[in-house]
Formats: C-alpha cells, structure tokens, sequence
C-alpha cells in the first residue's frame, strides 16, 4: 500500500504519493504537490545519463531577453501544451538566429512566462501566438527539464531543418520571413510523455527511441500537469453527473479544460486531509481575488460571494439531469453567472447573465426533496422578464459548508440591496381604482392612490404583516394587526406582477429580519 502522505509542512503545503487516471483507464502511481497557489500532477521517470552541459543551470528559473530577427523570428521551435498535459517546451533552437545567438536557450527548456505573463495552462496554439505577438522585444521565464531534453534532441537530429518529416509541424509556420517562432505539435500517444505510462518500461517509451537500449540513470519527478488554484475548484463529482467518485476527487481549473485527472486516495482520512487543505487553498486565493475586485467598486456594489456551483438541467426529454458548472458572483444587488470567472474588472462587467437579488427567491433543498444524488443544493427563481422567469432553477454545491456560505452570502446581499434601494413601488387595483402599493425599508407598507406626495390610504409597518395569501395570478390578501385593537385587517389587492411583488415583499421582510439578528449584524461587520 502506498503512503498517503510522504511529506508534510503544513495544512497548505504537501505533498503526497497518489494514482492518477483519466477517469477510464487504470490508474497509475503519481505524486501530488500541493502549493499555496497550484496543485501539481508528477510522475517518476528514469533519466539517462548525459553530459551535463555546465552552461544550463539546471534547477532554478531564469529569464533570457530575445530580440526578434526580421528573418527567422525568435530562431526556435516548442513542443508541448496544456492539451498534451505538458509543458510548452523549447524543442529545436535555430543555429546562429535570435535564440541561440543569446547562449543562455536550450532545448529542454519549459517556457513559464513571456514578458511576465505565465503560459503553463495555455494550449500549444495560444503559446505559439503569445510568443508570435509578444513584441520585437521578448523576455522568457524558463526552466530547465533535464528530462525531456534527450527525447527532444534525438528527434531534432533525425528530424530535416524544417521537421516536416515527423508530421508534426504547424504547417503554416516554416519558410516565412515574418515568422516569430516555430512550433511543433506534440501528438498525444507519441513524444517524451506519455503521460500515465510506465517510465521503466521500454514499451510505453516512444517509437524513435523504444528501441535503443538507454541506460539505466537516476530517478526523477517530472511535472506531468499543474491546475492553478485561483477561482478553480475540488470535485469528487464525474463532471456533468451526480456520480460520486469513491475514494476520489478532481482539480479543475478556472479554465475548465485544465483538470488534474482523476487522482485516487486509498485511506479515507487522507482523501479528507487532501480535499480540505485544497478547499482552504482556493477559498483563501478566491477570496483574495474578492477583496481585489473590491478595492474598485463602491461600497454598494461589493462582493459578497464568489465560487463555482453546478447548476442541473433536463435535456431532450430525459428524465435526469446533467449538471453545468457556473462561477457564481454575489455583488451588490446582482446575481451573476458566469461560464468561465472573470479575472478583471472590465470582464467583470459583460456578465452574461444578471439577475436582481431582490427580484429572486433563494432556497435551500432539504435531503428528502433532492432529485438524485447530489446533496447541498438549492433553488433559484427569478420574476424578472425572460428566460430567468420560466421556473425554478437547480443548484448544488460540493459540500454543506459551501452551501451555508452562499446561503450566508445571500441573505447578505439582500439586506445591502433593500437598504441601497430605500423603496419600491408596484402599480396595483385596491377597491377598482388605480394605486400604489410602496414597500419602504424605514417606515413599512403603505398604499397611495391621486397625486404622488398625497397622505397614503393606509400603511402599516412590516412587523404588522401576520400572513399573505394569493391565486397565484394577479390577486393578493396581505393581512395586517392593528398594534392596538390586535384585530387582523385584510387588504385585498391586484397587481399584473404578481410574483415580482412577492419577490420583492420577500426580500425586504427577509432583510428587515436579518437586520435585527445580532448574530447576523456582527458577521455584516465583521466581513465589511
């Protein structure tokens, strides 16, 4: 049996031996890395043994500035990318163009930034226009993979100027002039990784070099993928159902096509210990993204929740669901969903779909009403126009604890939303004439009819209201106690908007609740 936990420094920090799958095959041995910031996939390989060249400084990372050439571009090619489960990797550097002309490129080196920004989740094609775009001017932040290098280089040497021989190649890439760089496709069952295979078996090693006999070297850990923590999250869910994964749990990113693949733990507590220490990492990163955001929004538009639910659909007629993953924001008075979370606050703005707190009802679904096996889930139906308004809409969380923090969130949001928005106002019929019915965060209901600014008809504060009643279409009986006679007075009302008005009478009774819980104030403060 494998040791859950090989090495500890703390809660957020750990590393661990695991098996990995994709979901489908057999799982093999893997070591996990857990950092503040990413959760990183290794596999131990065997290195031959090579001259080192004293030039390459094999262990830490460094940056080389390139300046591009009118011909030849920057003078290399990669190989590699998020898709591969790879990094982008330097796979042929062009004698006498930019590369080698700066003597500190080599090939095996992984290329981590350009000009600053990270690439390791991009897939080959945007690493290949990052580094054609990146300017005339292009710093690189690499790092050397010992391992990888003799694979590369034994493919560079059988491989024609412009390896068009190994059908590899981007084909639209080599003979220009205007080129920035040049990129060689890495194929999925072929090159230096595959990825779950066997490192001392000479069958899983690739076609041009199974056959040579290498000798045996030293064991070494090489990153086979590495899912960024930021606004990413934890699963043990098979994505798109309500299968729970025995014994195992899933890390995808905010990109959701970088995942981690299926990763095993045997013994229950250290599936446990994994999946809190990610959890804690996420929330803490995700929610320093939060506070980010709200370093530039007003004090009425801040964030109050962000984090990634499922939300459950019927399709074609099914009759169980498919669940889709959404990046839930909870700001000011909006609900936004979105499919991939936003990292600025400009793609904060094109939400592609809003809704008002105050116009949409939130509740939790107990245990014995869920639909199928997911737990931790809750429902949200807006009355605003459209496509929001056709009915309840599913959602489920990973854990409880999620879901009391969305619950916890939202509650909040209704409360800032009613006490920003003051009042509000609804056209209705009381006793066949035209009137308006006005919700007030301070003074209560009130019913005015003529004029605007004339003395309302009647009001009554919202600690009078004792119960509603409605047909579900237009009618609606509010049912007030007079504070001195204790007599219950019933005021009968039509409204066109019917759910919007009890939405928002919802919201505004919810709040004015909430805000005379003490528990529920010192939390408002405490997070503000």
């Amino acid at each position: 049996m494998m040791t859950p936990i090989e090495e500890k420094k703390d809660d957020k920090i750990r590393t661990g031996m695991v098996q990995v799958s994709d979901g489908k095959s057999r799982p093999m041995p893997a070591r996990l890395v857990l950092t503040m910031e990413a959760v990183t996939v290794q596999r131990e390989i065997i290195v031959p043994p090579q001259p080192r060249d004293p030039r390459v400084p094999h262990t830490r990372e460094r940056m080389v500035q390139i300046t591009r050439q009118k011909v030849g571009g920057l003078g290399l090619s990669i190989k590699g990318g998020a898709e591969h489960k790879l990094p982008i990797l330097i796979s042929k550097i062009y004698k006498d163009q930019a590369a080698d002309q700066t003597g500190q490129l080599f090939v095996g080196d992984a290329v981590i930034k350009v000009n600053g920004e990270y690439i390791t989740a991009c897939n080959h094609d945007d690493a290949v226009n990052i580094l054609r775009n990146a300017g005339d001017i292009v710093v690189l932040t690499v790092k050397h993979y010992r391992a990888a290098t003799p694979f590369l280089q034994k493919q560079a040497e059988t491989a024609s100027d412009t390896d068009s021989s190994t059908g590899d190649d981007h084909p639209s890439l080599h003979g220009k002039v205007d080129d920035n760089c040049n990129s060689e496709k890495t194929e999925t069952n072929g090159g230096w990784q595959s990825a779950w295979g066997d490192s001392q078996d000479a069958q899983s090693r690739p076609s041009s070099v199974a056959s040579d006999r290498l000798p045996e070297g030293t064991k070494e850990w090489v990153d086979v993928v590495s899912v960024p923590l930021m606004m990413g999250y934890v699963t043990r869910y098979v994505l798109g159902t309500d299968k729970l994964r025995p014994g195992a749990f899933e890390v995808r990113g905010a990109r959701t096509h970088v995942t981690t693949g299926v990763v095993h733990v045997e013994e229950p507590a250290a599936l446990s210990h994994w999946l809190k220490s990610i959890s804690d990492n996420i929330m803490g990163l995700t929610n320093l993204q939060m506070k980010l955001f709200n370093r530039h929004l007003a004090s009425g538009e801040r964030i109050e929740y962000m984090g990634w639910v499922q939300e459950g659909e019927v399709c074609g007629g099914q009759p169980w669901q498919t669940y889709r993953p959404k990046f839930l924001i909870l700001k000011g008075t909006d609900v936004m969903l979105f499919d991939t979370p936003p990292t600025n606050i400009t793609e904060l703005t094109k939400c592609p779909e809003t809704l008002k707190v105050y116009q949409t009802m939130f509740r939790t679904v107990k245990e014995s009403e869920t639909v199928d096996w997911r737990q931790h889930c809750f429902l949200v139906q807006s009355s605003a126009p459209g496509p929001a308004s056709a009915g309840p809409r599913y959602f489920s969380t990973e854990t409880r604890q999620e879901l009391l923090r969305v619950e916890a969130a939202w509650t909040a949001n209704i409360v800032n939303s009613v006490i920003r928005l003051g009042k509000k106002t609804f056209t209705v019929v009381h006793m066949g004439r035209a009137a308006g019915l006005t919700l007030d965060w301070s003074s209560g209901f009130s019913l005015s009819e003529g004029t605007p600014g004339a003395p309302p008809v009647w009001s009554y504060r919202f600690s009078q209201l004792r119960g509603s009643s409605d047909d579900g279409k237009s009618k609606l009986k509010l049912h007030f106690q007079d504070t001195e006679t204790k007599v219950i007075e019933t005021k009968e009302l039509e409204c066109q908007i019917l759910q919007s008005l009890l939405f928002c009478m919802h919201a505004f009774l919810t709040a004015k609740v909430a805000s005379v819980d003490p528990a529920f104030l010192a939390s408002i403060q405490h997070s503000n």
